[in-house]
């Protein structure tokens, strides 16, 4: 047994986000009040104006106290929770000596740590919860094994896994709220089914669906890898509790405002509030008002400061893609990774800048000088469920088109789970932007401050056009260039958009610069 002497609590604080961000909202706790936490095991899910990300504690011990609630926004620096170090949970054994974890890992950083694999998360409870039988519950016997055990699904010809339980446990507990705040002693019959560890659940959709609904992710099995919740579990548990005439009560997501840092603790939390609709304004005109912040007040931001302090300009070509379009799928054919159409016209982007580097520039105007970058950092325009962002492919101008390829697709798929790096998403130097898969021609995009220069690319359609003197259809499409005239004039900007158009026409005139 640990002596009292030994123990003593530390306070783990919102830690510095990095790039500029001052705070971050509580998306979801991760951990409970009692529960027993590891060095760098993750303890919240925080949103900020650049990304979703799990935060882990630098500190092992036991959780004592907890910081605002689900939706509240914290601003770095803020408690966010305490640790008993040295303090076992109930029915815990002390740690050996020599492993204690007080010093802490010293990680300050989101999504950084120290490696090692987070062990099993214990959690206080009064006694194991047991069957009518007095034999132990399948969730205390099976539920809580080690750690990488394989969660039990039913066989389903669907693929579709189905929660499994025991009892009540399965009948009944397939769809509720779950106490936020309150320890496990709160509800100790609700948790025969659950799992000790994380939430194993990657995709933000996945989560807002659950959230939307009303339903505990805790009660669910997963169907994917490593028991990973998909969205069709979810689905098909909102099905079966409407099947069973418990239809999930939908539930609007909260804006709270900022409040006071209370600690929430089983003995001393007050219940929770319940999720507030939208404020209607009592204007004559009406209509919701929607706080704006996170992702999108972050892009209002920037966006507003862009047109403040940018006096940009915007000229437009049209360009036949045809023999683009033929390049690609010769290449594809050839064997090996496929090409994306997006990486050939980064290809040409940074061939571009290369010969135009005045656009590859950012405005200093406290120094009052014109900074020209000596690398490409290329982001590209992403619309995701949460916004628009913006990922960043480092030192574009150092790949090749297959490396372009393989970078753009990984980005992607991490905006679309919403687990882009605060690191991915800023530093660009230039952007592209393919606003064509809106199915639209043409554009005036607004410079991604501080920027200098963006360049827009439509939709490839067919269209009647000149060739070698002849009426023909041609795959044609329209490209724009949005810059900051501070930087240039409009014969820079004219030429660089003309080679842009001279490249997507004949592709071999990117040999010259190979």
């Amino acid at each position: 047994m640990a002596h009292a002497s030994d123990m003593h609590s530390l306070e783990f604080k919102l830690p510095d986000l990095g790039e500029g961000l001052t705070g971050a909202e509580i998306v979801r706790w991760l951990v409970e009040v009692g529960d027993l936490v590891t060095v760098d095991q993750p303890v919240v899910e925080v949103e900020t104006a650049k990304a979703m990300v799990d935060i882990p504690c630098p500190y092992g011990g036991v959780v004592t106290a907890r910081f605002g609630e689900e939706g509240t926004e914290l601003p770095v620096g803020a408690p966010l929770l305490t640790v008993a170090v040295g303090a076992p949970a109930s029915g815990v054994p002390a740690e050996e000596p020599g492993k204690g974890s007080d010093e802490g890992s010293g990680n300050v950083l989101v999504g950084y740590g120290t490696g090692a694999p987070p062990e099993r998360r214990r959690r206080v409870r009064p006694a194991v919860p047991t069957t009518s039988t007095g034999q132990p519950s399948a969730g205390a016997a099976n539920g809580t094994a080690a750690r990488g055990a394989t969660p039990a699904v039913e066989p389903a010809t669907t693929g579709v896994a189905r929660p499994v339980g025991t009892g009540a446990a399965a009948g009944h507990g397939a769809v509720g709220h779950r106490p936020v705040g309150h320890g496990r002693d709160a509800a100790p019959a609700e948790d025969e089914t659950r799992s000790d560890g994380p939430v194993p659940v990657i995709s933000p959709l996945v989560r807002r669906l659950a959230r939307e609904h009303g339903l505990d992710l805790r009660e669910l099995h997963g169907s994917g890898p490593d028991g990973l919740i998909l969205r069709a579990d979810v689905e098909y548990a909102l099905r079966a509790a409407e099947a069973q005439g418990r239809p999930a009560q939908p539930s609007a997501e909260p804006h709270p405002p900022m409040t006071p840092m209370t600690p929430t603790t089983p003995a001393t939390s007050a219940p929770v509030p319940a999720a507030q609709a939208p404020i209607r304004s009592s204007a004559p005109l009406g209509g919701i008002r929607t706080p704006l912040k996170g992702i999108r007040g972050a892009v209002a931001d920037k966006l507003s400061r862009s047109r403040r302090e940018i006096p940009d300009a915007t000229c437009w070509v049209d360009a036949d893609a045809t023999e683009l379009m033929r390049a690609r799928t010769a290449m594809n054919a050839a064997g090996g990774p496929k090409i994306s159409l997006l990486a050939l016209l980064a290809r040409i982007c940074t061939a571009a800048l290369a010969r135009f580097p005045e656009l590859n520039s950012t405005v200093d105007m406290e120094a009052r000088e014109i900074v020209q970058l000596d690398h490409v950092h290329l982001g590209f325009a992403a619309q995701t469920e949460r916004g628009l962002v913006v990922p960043v492919v480092r030192d574009a101008h150092a790949r090749d088109a297959e490396s372009l390829t393989a970078e753009f697709a990984r980005l992607t798929e991490a905006a679309r789970t919403g687990t882009l790096t605060p690191a991915e998403l800023t530093g660009g130097t230039f952007t592209l932007n393919n606003y064509g898969v809106f199915g639209v021609d043409g554009s005036t995009p607004i410079i991604n401050h501080p920027e200098a220069a963006m360049l827009g690319v439509g939709r490839i359609i067919p269209k009647p056009w000149v060739h070698e003197g002849e009426l023909a259809v041609r795959q044609v499409v329209e490209l724009s260039l949005t810059f900051d005239h501070r930087v240039c004039d409009g014969g820079i900007a004219g030429g660089f958009l003309r080679y842009v158009a001279d490249c997507v026409e004949q592709p071999a005139v990117l040999l010259r610069t190979l």
